[in-house]
């Protein structure tokens, strides 16, 4: 089992993925990770004024911060504890069998 969490915030990101190791230890299941993937960085530039002075500029990032865990031999009691967690707001799962 492959799951992939992503966030904005890497303090949500690293709480999220010990609360999903913690549980899938608790059944007896093989962890490996958090794996840190690469940050994902979009930048814009905006103009600061609507009709002249096009020097103005603002730069704005969002950085998407990712992390993979990888579980092996999961058992049902694993996938019902993974399925139940209560995880901070903010954060996306992807889990793939």
């Amino acid at each position: 089992m492959r799951i992939k969490v992503k966030a904005f915030d890497h303090k949500i990101i690293d709480r999220a993925t010990k609360t999903i190791i913690d549980a899938a230890k608790r059944t007896q299941a093989q962890v490996k990770g958090p794996i840190p993937l690469p940050t994902e960085i979009s930048k814009y530039t905006v103009n600061r004024s609507t009709f002249v002075h096009k020097d103005a500029r603002e730069q704005f990032e969002m950085r998407v911060h990712k992390r993979l865990i990888d579980i092996y031999d999961p058992k049902p009691t694993t996938i019902n504890d993974l399925m139940n967690l209560a995880l901070p707001s903010g954060v996306d799962v992807q889990i793939k069998m």
